[in-house]
């Protein structure tokens, strides 16, 4: 192996892995040089601090760089770069002599590598630890505490509002949904209900909006509210986003429709005499006058007397409780209640009265049953055509009002009136019965009655 003059003749005779001296360097230490096993030359720049010798590594001899080359060559140092390098290392262990010299410097840039990598690795896990608590917070998350409230205080929207949630936002709009709640935009929102409008779909748009101003209020409220979860504070809310957006009014009115009288009795004949439990629920919401679906299937026993049912009203009543709402029961919705299995705590019930039936399940029952008998024919349109049919037979507003429980928030009806107008509404309901029971209306006019008079019903000829 040929190796320059300087160095060969020092290794020759040294035991392997001795350091040997090549030179005494000018601007301080030496360069020494080391066999290894493999046969290189390792080369150092060996210098002293306080009594003590230390050695810094240069790197490998190339043998085969021009000697006067002073940069280091893929395969090593000539001994012209290996000066320059320990030159270079003189200066720099010179400068940090008042702070331990080139050790000194070695060791704080290996304080200051490491301090960079901690904060880097704290900086990290901060990100982290607020992406995790972002995506605590997001809207979905949002949302989704919003129904949970509204269901403890046992609003029948709840099931409404997180469908309207999961499918018209989650789903639709997955990337804002994990998005942080605080983020969301006047502009995000105006998107959301806007592709609902192009659907052909206004009225859930608006349903949607409600729903949405109504989340967010809470996550404001709750600092001047305490009746709102603390929950809702941790989103960080400073301002509803849903607030400054219009309503669409054009889509504001319910597609009611009211079944006509002739309907109606059509609808009668269609589930008088259907056996089983479709048939008992169906007979008993048109028997009481349709109340709302929703409010009549959560029925319990703790609640039904023999000559009385009572529901709970919670439309309407924002940061209120629900109101009792007693119908009385008139001899077929006596009859389809007696009935019923009583068993457990719900009247209306597959599960043993574990749960109540949903709203939906007693609809789909009523449009099967139906089929094509009725145009258009929903079970929402028999509440609307029950009061117009008590309107054509002369029933007040009033009492059609308590019937069905709306029209009932004016200061004399909440404060002053304590009659429970249970005669009124029982008058009514007979007068529901007899009317469903007649034939198809004839052209001629029928005889006005009321509720005031003690007239016995028509004999059906």
């Amino acid at each position: 192996m040929n190796r320059p003059g300087g160095i060969s003749p020092l290794l020759k005779y040294a035991p392997a892995g001795t350091y040997v001296t090549v030179e005494q360097l000018p601007h301080g230490g030496s360069l020494q040089a080391r066999m290894l096993s493999t046969q290189a030359v390792q080369l150092y720049w060996r210098y002293s601090l306080d009594g003590r010798t230390f050695r810094e590594p240069i790197g490998v001899h190339d043998p085969s760089a021009p000697p006067k080359k002073m940069e280091p060559t893929p395969r090593g140092f000539s001994l012209a770069a290996a000066r320059e390098r320990c030159r270079e290392l003189a200066m720099r262990h010179e400068q940090h002599r008042d702070d331990g010299g080139l050790r000194g410097a070695r060791l704080s840039e290996r304080e200051r590598l490491a301090q960079a990598r901690e904060e880097q690795r704290l900086a990290e896990a901060a990100a982290t630890a607020a992406a995790a608590v972002r995506a605590q917070h997001s809207l979905a998350a949002l949302l989704d505490e919003y129904v949970k409230l509204q269901r403890r205080k046992g609003r029948i929207s709840a099931r409404e509002a997180q469908g309207i949630f999961d499918l018209h936002v989650v789903e639709a709009w997955p990337a804002i949904a994990q998005a942080p709640a605080s983020d969301l935009t006047q502009e995000q929102v105006m998107d959301m209900l806007r592709r609902l409008v192009e659907q052909g779909k206004g009225r859930t748009s608006n349903k949607l909006r409600t729903y949405l101003r109504a989340a967010y209020q809470c996550a404001i409220d709750v600092r001047v509210s305490a009746s709102i979860p603390v929950a809702f504070k941790t989103y960080g809310v400073q301002s509803n986003p849903v607030a400054l957006t219009k309503r669409d009014r054009q889509f504001d009115s319910a597609d009611k429709r009211p079944l006509t009288t002739d309907e109606l009795r059509a609808y009668w004949r269609l589930i008088e005499k259907l056996p089983g439990l479709r048939g008992q629920c169906m007979r008993l919401h048109l028997l009481t006058g349709g109340q709302r679906i929703e409010q009549l299937v959560r029925l319990r026993w703790a609640d039904v007397r023999a000559d009385s049912i009572t529901i709970f009203d919670t439309k309407g009543r924002p940061g209120q409780g629900a109101r009792a709402h007693t119908v009385p029961s008139t001899k077929g919705a006596a009859r389809d209640l007696q009935a019923l299995e009583r068993v457990g705590d719900h009247a209306i019930s597959t599960t043993k009265g574990v749960k109540s039936i949903s709203g939906t399940t007693l609809s789909g029952w009523a449009t099967q049953v139906v089929g094509d008998a009725i145009e258009g024919f929903q079970l929402k349109r028999v509440r609307s055509g029950v009061e117009t049919l008590l309107a054509a037979n002369r029933i007040s507003r009033e009492i059609r009002g308590h019937v069905q429980s709306h029209g009932l928030t004016g200061i004399q009806a909440r404060h002053y009136d304590g009659h429970d107008y249970m005669v009124e509404k029982r008058e009514a309901l007979e007068v529901l019965a007899r009317e469903l029971s007649r034939g198809p209306t004839r052209s001629k006019a029928a005889k006005p009655h009321g509720i005031a008079t003690s007239a016995k019903p028509r004999t059906q000829r």
